[in-house]
């Protein structure tokens, strides 16, 4: 019996493996590649695909994910909680965001950057409060940010916090209250 010339080919698809390609189309949307009228059928035939082959034929002219593409990942949080008290706190580079994160600053201050993070869900709620001190949080362009909170004798807002309606782009809301300080929201290109 002859072997087949390309035996990965008929090797069966995991989930995973479709998965992987669901994110090339969207992104692929997002970035014009793809026209929106062809997304519904290309992705039925990503999902439709058995095998590995018929999977990089539905993926056919498409590019792999950048760096920036993967922003949702299967990994553990780097940390679930900041405290600055009397002090300060940063979280910066590339660490991974619960869906749920915490900060306080109390008299100190703290600064979440957001520019290289990753999430280990589609929506992260960012809980921050800010008594006689204050959180900066950077949000970069590429994710969906929405700013609700309370600023009593404080400010709690978004400064031109960045928007984006990239389909399949993570998506943060950053809640909480400010009592003599502030929480301020911003982008990467205002936090310089």
């Amino acid at each position: 019996m002859a072997e087949s010339a390309h035996p990965s080919r008929d090797v069966l698809a995991s989930d995973e493996d479709r998965e992987r390609v669901v994110e090339r189309v969207r992104a692929a949307v997002a970035d014009g590649r793809l026209p929106l009228d062809q997304l519904d059928g290309r992705l039925t035939r990503v999902y439709d695909a058995r095998t590995l082959g018929e999977l990089r034929s539905a993926a056919h002219g498409l590019p792999e994910l950048g760096p920036r593409d993967r922003l949702v990942v299967d990994r553990a949080p780097t940390s679930r909680f900041a405290l600055g008290l009397f002090g300060g706190f940063r979280r910066a580079g590339a660490w991974v965001v619960p869906p749920r994160f915490t900060a306080w600053s109390m008299w100190g201050g703290g600064r979440l950057d957001l520019t290289e993070a990753r999430f280990t869900a589609r929506e992260t709620v960012i809980r921050a409060v800010a008594l006689w001190g204050g959180t900066g949080i950077v949000v970069p362009d590429d994710i969906a940010v929405e700013v609700r909170g309370l600023g009593l004798f404080g400010v709690f807002g978004g400064r031109g916090a960045p928007r984006t309606e990239r389909p399949g782009a993570p998506r943060v809301v950053v809640k909480g209250v400010a009592l003599f300080g502030a929480v301020v929201v911003k982008s990467p290109r205002q936090a310089r």
